[in-house]
């Protein structure tokens, strides 16, 4: 067997733009998963217990049903109660979801961490709850939190590749097609597992960097 990627020269355009797709619908997964994932970790480790209970359950749906269920349900299940949406913006949506999920526990463990030191400092000095929230408690959390934030988005790309399921064209859509036109899924499938392999190499390195940038002072 001969391993010949000339047949796929006329289909590269077509990867370059599932892995555009794919990024895409991932970043933006990324900002509604950190849209969701805050206030549900400061849910989480709040006094009052309802807003405790309340974000753990939206956490445990979302990180142990699993996620082409999710999607499943968005997808074709939403339309029947009259919401209508884009396979692209399903896609976004049932990824935000499950990151903001998994997103909350690593920001969780960045509010755990802190020093009681700082809080008891802070209420000292008159801020109100809020005050020490922003000022204080999210950017701490966030900071000791990024490391475990690059393993949610890299595990958001792989995940992305059950996209296809609803008829996206994102990499691995995008992949299945070639394959079926061109006969030759192990060079196409090769090629789709080094593209996630250097889009996850990437996001783990600007992860770290970013990590190290910001604690630089610190350690």
């Amino acid at each position: 067997m001969s391993f010949d990627l000339a047949p796929l020269a006329p289909y590269a355009g077509d990867l370059a733009a599932g892995a555009r797709l794919t990024a895409l619908a991932c970043a933006l997964a990324l900002a509604g998963g950190l849209a969701l994932g805050v206030p549900a970790a400061l849910m989480r480790t709040a006094a009052l217990p309802l807003a405790r209970r309340v974000a753990e359950v939206y956490v445990d749906i979302f990180r142990n049903v699993p996620f082409i269920v999710q999607l499943f349900f968005l997808f074709y299940g939403l339309p029947e109660i009259g919401v209508q949406l884009s396979a692209f913006g399903t896609g976004v949506l049932a990824l935000s979801l499950a990151g903001g999920a998994f997103s909350s526990d690593a920001i969780r463990s960045g509010i755990l961490a802190i020093e009681p030191g700082v809080l008891e400092a802070a209420q000292v000095s008159g801020l109100s709850r809020f005050a020490i929230a922003r000022r204080i408690v999210l950017p701490i959390a966030l900071r000791s939190a990024l490391r475990p934030l690059g393993s949610v988005f890299v595990n958001l790309i792989l995940t992305s590749s059950i996209l296809s399921a609803i008829t996206l064209n994102e990499l691995t859509g995008s992949a299945k097609i070639i394959a079926a036109d061109t006969f030759q899924p192990f060079e196409v499938y090769a090629l789709v597992l080094l593209l996630y392999a250097v889009l996850t190499w990437l996001v783990s390195l600007s992860a770290g960097a970013l990590h190290r940038r910001l604690n630089r002072r610190i350690y």
